[in-house]
């Protein structure tokens, strides 16, 4: 039986993450801030695979701030499978000198800060994020936008039936956009951006947008 999560006090990162003020849901999205991240992993299961490297770059004024991109690597506790290393390219030699998980996450934690976080197919970073910060004792906070679920909108609002699951690359070739540098966690995380602002630009078209609205894509779908 696997032990469960050893839970660690929260450090100076947590504490500021975990203590700054909510981003009203009615803020318009273009007066809001945000965190884009994505996560590099062993596997997609939380309970068993681990983060290799994170990467994040902020949304402020409805522009991608690219000086504000971080990127860093996370020491795994049970090692890099072979068919993970095909993905990202991340070998055990890579990531020997890397970071502990609590480590890496305050660095991350200090660009989320104040900030509404946005990642690509988010059930990932709700999963593996919330995990690492449960073992601190504190919840990640919401809500979480999701730029899959904000593409497949797009889609269906231009009449087109969209997929279960667009990946980051379909979209952004859709939206005319460049993807960066394609399962390196700094690249993903530009990309999805991009493709971020692009989607809510686009679905200005149909009225407002709110972090509010943003943040409840899939309940508009059901209704579309």
């Amino acid at each position: 039986m696997r032990r469960p999560l050893a839970r660690r006090p929260a450090g100076a990162a947590a504490r500021a993450y975990r203590d700054a003020a909510r981003v009203p849901a009615g803020t318009p999205w273009r007066e809001a801030s945000f965190c884009v991240v994505d996560l590099e992993l062993t596997g997609l299961d939380p309970r068993r695979h681990e983060i290799v490297s994170w990467g994040a770059v902020c949304v402020e004024g409805g522009r991608v701030v690219c000086g504000t991109a971080a990127e860093g690597l996370v020491r795994p506790e049970r090692g890099v499978p072979e068919e993970s290393v095909r993905v990202h390219g991340l070998r055990p030699a890579d990531l020997a000198g890397a970071p502990s998980l609590p480590e890496a996450v305050d660095g991350l934690l200090e660009v989320m800060t104040g900030r509404v976080l946005v990642a690509h197919a988010a059930w990932v970073e709700r999963g593996f994020l919330g995990r690492a910060l449960a073992a601190r004792g504190m919840r990640l906070r919401t809500p979480v936008l999701d730029t899959c679920a904000l593409g497949r909108l797009w889609l269906a609002g231009t009449g087109t039936t969209p997929p279960a699951v667009v990946s980051l690359a379909g979209l952004a070739e859709a939206l005319g956009l460049p993807s960066h540098r394609p399962h390196e966690a700094s690249g993903d995380a530009l990309t999805t951006a991009q493709v971020f602002v692009a989607l809510a630009t686009l679905l200005e078209d149909g009225g407002a947008e709110t972090v509010g609205t943003l943040a409840g894509a899939e309940a508009r779908l059901r209704v579309h």
